[in-house]
């Protein structure tokens, strides 16, 4: 399928590995030019050199952190009128509401909910003028069914949610859309850190706490990162312009919900 995006540049946050580099490499497969993201260096420029070989499209590593105002001015400049923004941010660490205080609240704020608003917020403007954007968020399932060692990234994610809902309808008059992904249990490198904690949590081991993950889950494993780009992909296609402050769910069925 033609995506119809060939030649559009694309912001992809936290796209040197995980979902954000599942998402660059089926943008950069449809012929999109990506401004890639993430704060190390070395592995940055590896992952932009590896999907510029592969797809034949131009791709810019801006190695940042754009928690901060330094980091997102950083890649604005790179890319200062992004026809495509995927705003993507590792959750904080899990744990319990009596773990977290004051400067754990903020991080995790400032990471998943008021980081991507900035972006989002920057962009917006010339998507508006140009009368084309898309705009797609990596959250988390949590949002939809609270998990609670999970709940700083669902809260702060939340928030980000929240905005999204109201923004996204003011903008797409302008042919400018803003979706929600929902990722459950992925192979990233993320999940190995979650399952390390449950493994340690439960006193079993991590293969064991891998196996009873799996059997949790109505697809029995978990999701590739392909699969997640795909989507990303075409909610920003020529064929999204429809979907409109959406929240979609890629979780296997992990979440038992009938909407």
């Amino acid at each position: 399928m033609d995506l119809g995006i060939k030649g559009k540049t694309a912001i992809v946050c936290g796209g040197s590995r995980g979902l954000g580099r599942g998402s660059a490499e089926k943008l950069a497969e449809a012929g999109v030019d990506i401004i890639l993201n993430a704060r190390s260096q070395e592995p940055l420029e590896k992952a932009a050199s590896e999907i510029a070989r592969k797809y034949g499209v131009k791709v810019t590593p801006v190695a940042c952190d754009v928690t901060t105002p330094e980091g997102r001015a950083k890649l604005l400049e790179a890319a200062p009128a992004p026809d495509i923004l995927i705003n993507n941010a590792g959750g904080p660490p899990p744990g319990m509401w009596y773990d977290w205080g004051e400067e754990e609240w903020q991080a995790a704020i400032r990471a998943n909910m008021l980081s991507p608003i900035h972006l989002i917020t920057a962009v917006l403007p010339g998507m508006i003028e140009r009368r084309w954007g898309r705009i797609v968020n990596i959250t988390s399932g949590s949002v939809k069914a609270p998990i609670p060692v999970l709940g700083l990234s669902g809260a702060a994610r939340s928030g980000l949610t929240g905005f999204v809902a109201g923004t996204s309808r003011q903008v797409a008059q302008y042919g400018v859309t803003i979706n929600n992904l929902l990722p459950g249990q992925h192979e990233t490198a993320r999940i190995e850190s979650l399952m390390s904690s449950a493994a340690r949590d439960k006193g079993i081991t991590v293969e064991e706490a891998r196996a009873q993950a799996y059997a949790a889950n109505p697809a029995g494993r978990f999701g590739t990162t392909e699969e997640f780009g795909a989507m990303c992909a075409f909610l920003c296609s020529q064929y999204a312009g429809y979907i409109v402050g959406q929240n979609i769910l890629l979780d296997g069925g992990a979440i038992n919900s009938t909407l």
